[in-house]
């Protein structure tokens, strides 16, 4: 019997290759209005019952195993052929052959593995996952896309090199968080990297092209980093979330700004920039 990916053993990806019935629902998602937000839940319950598990799809150059049930990004992917289409094409005009992209909070790696072909085999993706059942889908999809350029960092990128605690909305399960108050019940420890350090045992001398989603802990991650980092590892071009805007201690879009980075283009989730 095939087992999801985040089991001990998974099965080979096609395994969970779509059904007829489901290919037909999810090309009908992609050729309609159904592919919006509001839908995309109802989508899922509807491909559970058609048959139950996670879906097995090519996504945006990827091969991706998509546990569509639990995870909006994955519902997102699957459902939505352009799914965050404007910041993949937005980086991958910053990337060139061999560059280097990082991807914190890289979730499935939508953005990480779609990447990797635009780098290619002499270029690299860092890709950072702190929640332990999201990065063994994230691995998952890197085997199976067969992108060996792709590095995977299991842990949180933050202000200091130590230890976080995350905790993670059940209903959501892409959309983990570091805590900055009182911890919930649930909420566990991992791993925590400066960027720079990450950028350091990964090789990397320079960033072409970042993004980052990490729940309102963004300037966390790149205030200290700019302050710190020396010129020659800022990103060329950067992708950063900005619906907990109003969580940020410092507002890290106007210090990018203030450092020479311009505004080029916002979506409902993310603000592009571009360093002069």
């Amino acid at each position: 019997m095939v087992t999801p990916d985040n089991d001990a053993s998974p099965a080979p990806f096609g395994a969970f290759a779509p059904t007829a019935a489901q290919a037909a629902l999810i090309r009908l998602a992609h050729g309609s209005g159904l592919k919006r937000g509001a839908f995309r839940p109802w989508l899922s319950r509807l491909a559970s019952l058609l048959r139950a598990g996670p879906i097995d799809i090519q996504y945006q150059g990827g091969a991706f195993r998509f546990h569509h049930q639990a995870s909006a990004t994955e519902r997102g992917a699957l459902f939505n052929p352009d799914y965050n289409r404007e910041e993949l094409d937005f980086l991958r005009a910053n990337l060139p052959d061999g560059g280097v992209f990082v991807d914190i909070g890289a979730n499935v790696g939508t953005y990480a593995l779609s990447l990797a072909r635009s780098v290619g085999a002499r270029g690299m993706v860092i890709a950072v996952e702190p929640h332990p059942v999201i990065h063994t889908r994230l691995d998952f999809n890197r085997a199976a896309s067969g992108f060996a350029q792709v590095r995977l960092v299991a842990g949180a990128a933050g202000e200091a090199d130590g230890e976080v605690m995350i905790e993670t909305d059940s209903g959501n399960l892409g959309a983990s968080h570091v805590v900055t108050g009182n911890p919930s019940a649930g909420a566990f420890k991992v791993p925590c990297f400066t960027l720079q350090h990450i950028l350091t045992d990964a090789g990397a001398s320079r960033i072409d092209a970042l993004k980052i989603d990490v729940e309102g802990f963004e300037d966390r991650v790149l205030t200290g980093f700019f302050a710190q980092a020396p010129h020659a590892l800022w990103p060329r071009a950067v992708v950063i979330e900005h619906l907990s805007r109003g969580e940020w201690q410092t507002d890290c879009i106007t210090d990018m700004i203030a450092r020479g980075y311009r505004e080029t283009g916002r979506t409902r989730s993310n603000t592009l920039l571009l360093r002069s």
